[in-house]
């Protein structure tokens, strides 16, 4: 099918690009590149999504790591460690926070070989580098997620004898997620263009690919609009599933507040008791007032 696309092409505008118009050398490079654009934005979409997941669960880590509560009554063993791991955990956040994506990559990748002998493929050095950045500001985002969240709710957790774990796990950790999900989101939109800095260090993305295009046939400005208008394509797609996601963790806009006792109406409910229902609040007298009235 392919094939008869690229001949149709080759066929209405020709093969000769110096004599094209801009619309018709942008036809040219979707025939004759289109399989490799595909393909550096499959590889730009798999990476983001994958290290963006990853990032995630860093950062989860690290934020619950960093409010770890410590006081004086704790065992010096114990202040000592979590501190220790917290300044770490802080060095790790400001270093990767402070730096540009693009020199993390070309140090991690070529810094790995030269002074420990380990040599990455391009793929899994672009998962890493992205990977650890998104967990550096993922850090932050949870921090700042769990902090949002009112003291009072880990003071009552406390009171009814929960411990921390089990106060982050139940109480906070819910409650931060979807606090964050926007920014989870923005972390995703950021990823998705920002892997293409990782040409640097030669992994086959969308930017990777326009730079080979337009290097071949000097259409730096044809190769861009097609990049471009894939990059667009791809983040309106994301930022849309995202605002999808966002609703369903709202829930429903009509709920009843669950109670133990059958007998007894919440009075959490949206939507007022229908009219003549077993918890219509109505006023009885008044109703029958007005129907005597109408009746006159």
């Amino acid at each position: 099918m392919w094939t008869s696309i690229q001949e149709a092409i080759f066929q209405a505008v020709g093969t000769s690009v110096g004599s094209m118009s801009f619309g018709e050398r942008i036809l040219y490079l979707i025939a004759e590149y289109g399989p490799s654009y595909v393909k550096g934005a499959g590889n730009t979409l798999l990476i983001a999504l994958i290290a963006t997941a990853i990032g995630c669960i860093i950062g989860l880590g690290v934020g619950v790591i960093q409010t770890i509560p410590v006081s004086k009554q704790d065992h010096l063993a114990k202040r000592i460690v979590v501190r220790f791991i917290q300044a770490l955990l802080r060095i790790y956040v400001e270093v990767f926070r402070g730096t540009p994506m693009m020199i993390q990559a070309v140090f991690l990748y070529y810094g790995a070989a030269q002074l420990f002998n380990i040599y990455m493929s391009t793929m899994f050095a672009a998962y890493f580098v992205v990977s650890i950045n998104t967990g550096a500001y993922m850090a932050e985002t949870v921090r700042g997620g769990i902090l949002s969240v009112d003291p009072g709710q880990t003071e009552g957790a406390k009171a009814i004898g929960m411990t921390h774990v089990q106060t982050m796990l139940w109480v906070i950790l819910p409650q931060t997620l979807r606090n964050i999900l926007p920014q989870i989101g923005n972390n995703l939109i950021i990823n998705i263009k920002d892997t293409c800095v990782l040409s640097v260090i030669s992994v086959v993305e969308l930017f990777f690919v326009h730079k080979g295009v337009a290097g071949a046939l000097y259409t730096y400005f044809e190769s861009a609009a097609i990049t471009m208008t894939i990059y667009l394509i791809m983040t309106l797609i994301c930022a849309k599933l995202l605002r999808w996601w966002e609703k369903k963790m709202d829930g429903a806009d009509n709920y009843d507040l669950a109670t133990t006792d059958t007998l007894a109406h919440t009075t959490g409910m949206y939507d007022y008791p229908g009219k003549g229902s077993p918890y219509d609040e109505r006023s009885k007298e008044l109703g029958q007032r007005r129907h005597k009235k109408g009746g006159r």
